[in-house]
């Protein structure tokens, strides 16, 4: 969510060339997507000014201009490309900064205990709320040290008696500030197995785990994968049923020498343009119903698989932009359920 700035924080800018990130923290912005790049761009059209070149498209280190948007030549409208603009992935729509508290396990809080606690009070709360550290802290400001299954083990094979104290891992614990680059803290994940995180308060604000990176990554790399295949069986029965003259005829919009013919050249609106009916251009309706005969699927109800490719190009779409909030799980139920469908009818 992002914060809008007052009215003289805005007018400041004016005249004035800024970094892109001094920008997205005006406005508490930490990921550029297609929602924050919407509020701050309508924030600085509402004040009267823009920024050359656009904020949207530069690198974070880059700096640009802020200038009235008056001075700003309007520009042409372009013919009409809609979806190819909508399914490419813009630089301004990809996360340009992953941080630690970006993951939710950093931010969730983490059961502790204090430094006197009976050492199987500590393992008794690891082993009944599967956790597999336990941070030893004062007040969640001072870490004294974690108990780890690790630390149990190496506390009993050096035949020291079983205290909390000598349970302890104490030296070199892996800890990280929240606002502290996600990438730049997975060589100590992987060599701990855990990360110790501080809240902005300085306080401890979570543990993130391997189990966590995982987590996180296949989460967001799963959704690409169906929708990577359901393209894949898209594309093969499309170019096993159909012509080079038909491909080309959902080609309209590109240079004439991108006019290949070939189905591994389509955007995602391209298979619809090729299979909908109800299109809006009568010419290119008429070329779909030939197209969907051609296709031989007689089982295949037409209007309801129309319908659901409309709902994958919507969540494919989602995913292009990178949300920062995990995809819905009725959203992967739509894709996996598609991806089934297809299996069944492409050999």
């Amino acid at each position: 969510m992002t914060a809008r700035p007052g009215e003289w924080d805005l007018a400041a800018l004016k005249g004035r060339t800024v970094p892109v990130q001094d920008i997205l923290d005006l406005f508490g912005v930490r990921v550029r997507d297609h929602r924050t790049v919407h509020a701050i761009s309508q924030a600085l059209t509402d004040a009267g000014l823009t920024t050359l070149p656009d904020f949207a498209v530069c690198g974070l280190r880059s700096s640009v201009d802020v200038v009235p948007l008056a001075s700003v030549p309007a520009q042409p409208e372009q013919p009409e490309t809609a979806d190819e603009e909508e399914e490419s992935l813009p630089s301004h729509a990809l996360p340009q900064r992953l941080l630690l508290g970006d993951i939710p396990s950093a931010r969730r809080g983490v059961a502790c205990v204090g430094p006197g606690t009976p050492l199987a009070q500590a393992t008794f709360m690891m082993r009944t709320q599967g956790l597999s550290q336990v941070p030893v802290t004062t007040g969640m400001a001072q870490i004294h040290g974690v108990v780890t299954w690790g630390s149990v083990a190496k506390m009993y094979e050096a035949g020291k008696p079983p205290t909390l104290d000598n349970a302890m891992e104490k030296d070199s614990l892996p800890l990280a500030d929240a606002r502290q680059e996600f990438f730049a803290a997975l060589p100590v994940i992987r060599e701990n197995g855990y990360l110790l995180v501080r809240g902005d308060d300085g306080c401890l604000s979570g543990i993130v785990t391997a189990a966590d990176v995982t987590e996180r990554f296949e989460g967001a790399a799963r959704p690409f994968f169906i929708v990577g295949e359901i393209e894949s069986l898209l594309r093969r029965c499309l170019g096993t049923a159909l012509d080079q003259e038909a491909i080309r005829a959902v080609q309209t919009n590109k240079k004439p020498e991108h006019r290949t013919g070939q189905v591994s050249d389509l955007m995602f609106g391209d298979y619809l343009k090729l299979l909908d009916g109800e299109q809006t251009k009568q010419s290119m309706a008429e070329r779909a119903d030939r197209n969907w005969q051609a296709l031989q699927w007689p089982n295949m109800p037409r209007e309801q698989f129309i319908g659901r490719l409309k709902r994958v190009k919507d969540i494919r779409n989602r995913i292009a932009h990178f949300d920062q909030k995990p995809l819905p799980q009725h959203m992967l139920d739509e894709l996996t359920t598609f991806a089934k469908v297809l299996r069944e009818f492409v050999a």
